[in-house]
């Protein structure tokens, strides 16, 4: 298993667990090391929206959307 996936995998493990801020950390990881996958910015957006920080949860899956826009797991 990559860097990024073992990240998003910690990340989803602390999401499950009602880490938020925690997961929030793991995602913003992977993310410094491509930047380019929606899936990672939507994990992020996931877990800043279940911090109840909205508006930058939008941002991320708005550039999402940018990098995909068929991206089918964008929220």
């Amino acid at each position: 298993m990559g860097e990024i996936e073992t990240l998003v995998k910690k990340g989803q493990i602390l999401m499950d667990e009602g880490e938020f801020h925690d997961a929030l950390g793991y995602f913003e990881q992977a993310l410094l090391l491509n930047q380019d996958d929606p899936d990672l910015w939507n994990n992020k957006g996931i877990a800043l929206r279940s911090l109840g920080r909205y508006e930058e949860s939008m941002e991320c899956f708005n550039k999402s959307l940018e990098i995909e826009p068929r991206d089918k797991f964008a929220s």
